[in-house]
């Protein structure tokens, strides 16, 4: 009798901690085996694979199927990010209001539309349709066994299949992350100036004023850098599903999951880098 058997007989408890902590770890170097094989085959997107890679780039900005009757993810992003350039409008207007600083609701556009709630509505509408989308498809190939038919072929199928899906959501998150904060900023200033009354006047001064370019561009690199992170993990997942459709299903939960946790404590660290030492904000008069 093995000495492993005996300590799973003795210690059943114990060992199946230890089975679990060995699990863990091996999942965790799996999955940075698999992103580092996806980020280094980027390069090999460019050379082999670039139709695919428009096809991708199609695909996720303008969408297929039930979704592209609505117009795509462009339309999911604008929404969103339109409903929360209207909550600023309501709840920035009424809250100001209450200290006599409602004209500074151009203010509160700038600076929290661009630093922290557009970045954020993004990458959740990213992690909901582009990611849950290229898990689904990836999911489905694998149990279908198309992904080893490609194997088989000769094809590489991290570069042809997950390295696409990546390059193709850091190319599609440009112009989507420019329509949010249009969207964002649109919103926030028709419901402001419309629907409260303000003086177009008073929150273009305001917004003008403490709208900083550097904050666009570094809110453009926290959304790009979510983008990578966002798709590495739902690729992943949708490369290892297993168990039939309902597998698939479970890995789609998994990598929404996982992708909006992460997205959330990068938009943390990357703001904290970036404005946690002065916040590049000045304020007086």
């Amino acid at each position: 009798m093995s000495a492993s058997v005996v300590l799973r007989q003795r210690l059943p408890r114990t060992m199946i901690a230890v089975d679990g902590a060995r699990s863990g770890w091996r999942q965790i170097g799996d999955q940075t085996r698999f992103y580092g094989q996806t980020i280094i085959s980027i390069g090999d997107v460019f050379v082999r694979y670039k139709s695919e890679l428009l096809r991708q780039v199609a695909a996720m900005s303008l969408g297929t199927g039930a979704l592209a009757v609505i117009g795509g993810t462009v339309a999911v992003v604008a929404f969103l990010t339109m409903s929360t350039g209207g909550l600023i409008a309501a709840q920035g207007y009424n809250q100001l209001s209450q200290v006599g600083v409602d004209a500074l609701v151009g203010f509160a556009s700038a600076f929290l539309n661009t630093r922290l709630i557009t970045p954020s509505t993004a990458g959740i509408a990213m992690a909901a349709t582009i990611g849950a989308g290229a898990t689904a498809q990836l999911g489905a190939m694998r149990i279908n066994e198309e992904i080893d038919a490609l194997e088989v072929m000769g094809i590489r199928s991290i570069a042809y299949l997950a390295s696409t899906r990546v390059a193709a959501g850091v190319i599609v998150v440009l112009p989507l992350y420019s329509v949010a904060l249009l969207m964002a900023y649109t919103a926030a200033r028709f419901g402001t100036t419309v629907f409260y009354g303000q003086s177009a006047g008073v929150y273009n001064h305001y917004f003008n004023t403490f709208l900083v370019p550097g904050d666009v561009m570094r809110s453009f690199a926290v959304t790009i850098m979510q983008a990578v992170v966002i798709m590495l993990i739902h690729t992943y997942y949708g490369y290892t599903a297993s168990g039939g459709p309902v597998g698939v299903g479970e890995a789609v939960g998994r990598a929404t999951r996982t992708s909006l946790v992460a997205s959330s404590f990068l938009i943390l660290f990357v703001t904290l880098a970036i404005y946690g030492q002065t916040g590049i904000f000045n304020f007086s008069g």
